[in-house]
């Protein structure tokens, strides 16, 4: 492990590509501004998100990615009071310009980070920040889900889609997904009421009178959704937003379409932190891979066949 305070080690990019751009390289080490924190990162989510701006979907380059952090707090800045050295925290870089958790130290305001609760370990709380938050965003700050009503949470064993499943149970919802048979299992344990296999069914057939759409994969699906929703509805897309022909479809059915992008949130990341501590939401981890096989973890990621979350755990 790296020991000069100036320098840290990272997972790096000079160039926009494949997983093999990835590098572990010393890189200067944050240090706090007001109101801020470093955390020494015991483990970083990894999300599809990485990939992307890793290959350039993003169209800038960011030199050490990640967004998901559990770890230490190493260092609090004047104008910190939640926080102290020593402190076990996890929570959400601001997205998408806060990156850095793929790294042995990061940098954020203290707002973005809450404790960790106790019975989670390191590992499980890195795969909660990003996915979580845009579920928890999603399904209770946007469309306010209520018990009882009926909500349909695609690519349901997806990072954001298991814990969507979740959340949407723990409000008390009727929870229908989709995903692949094998996948049934685990989210039946999760909470799921119906279940749908998604290459052998279509969905419009067999669901109906749904009052809030989780929307992970945009495109025919999103509109098909639309097909299924009761008046008043509410579609929350966290993919392509701009199709005006959902948006006309939409108007016709009484449905709002809400475009979200995930927000660093203390309030979201407490109300999962209670959450996971009751034993309501738990992230299922496919799999980690240490730090120094960032470039693997990517790899697999883009096989787009995991289950849940995949983490990197740093030195």
């Amino acid at each position: 492990m790296n020991t000069d305070n100036a320098t840290m080690l990272a997972a790096t990019q000079t160039a926009l590509g494949d997983p093999d751009v990835l590098r572990i390289a010393e890189h200067p080490r944050p240090e706090p501004g007001f109101s801020e924190i470093v955390v020494r990162v015991h483990a970083a989510g990894v999300n599809p998100t990485d990939w992307k701006h890793r290959a350039g979907a993003a169209g800038r380059l960011v030199p050490v990615l990640g967004w998901d952090v559990s770890g230490v707090v190493e260092q609090v800045a004047p104008g910190v009071t939640l926080f102290a050295p020593g402190d076990e925290v996890f929570g959400m870089l601001p997205y998408p310009h806060g990156a850095g958790a793929y790294a042995q130290f990061a940098r954020a305001t203290a707002r973005a980070f809450t404790h960790k609760p106790a019975n989670l370990d390191h590992v499980q709380a890195a795969a909660l920040p990003l996915a979580g938050l845009t579920a928890y965003q999603a399904l209770v700050d946007t469309a306010d889900v209520q018990p009882g009503q009926r909500v349909l949470i695609h690519a349901a064993a997806g990072g954001v889609g298991h814990l969507a499943v979740q959340i949407a149970k723990a409000r008390g919802a009727h929870v229908i997904g989709t995903a692949s048979t094998p996948k049934h299992d685990l989210l039946r344990e999760l909470g799921a009421d119906e279940l749908i296999d998604y290459r052998t069914t279509d969905f419009t057939e067999v669901v109906k009178d749904v009052d809030v759409v989780v929307d992970t994969l945009a495109g025919p699906v999103r509109t098909r959704s639309l097909q299924v929703m009761r008046p008043g509805g509410t579609l929350v897309s966290i993919l392509s937003w701009g199709d005006e022909g959902d948006a006309a479809l939409a108007a016709e059915r009484g449905i709002r379409i809400r475009p979200l992008l995930v927000e660093a949130d203390q309030g979201g990341m407490r109300a999962l932190a209670d959450l996971a501590a009751r034993g309501e939401l738990r992230a299922h981890i496919d799999a980690t891979f240490p730090l120094s096989e960032v470039a693997k973890a990517h790899a697999h990621g883009e096989t787009d066949r995991t289950t849940g979350k995949i983490v990197l755990v740093v030195p």
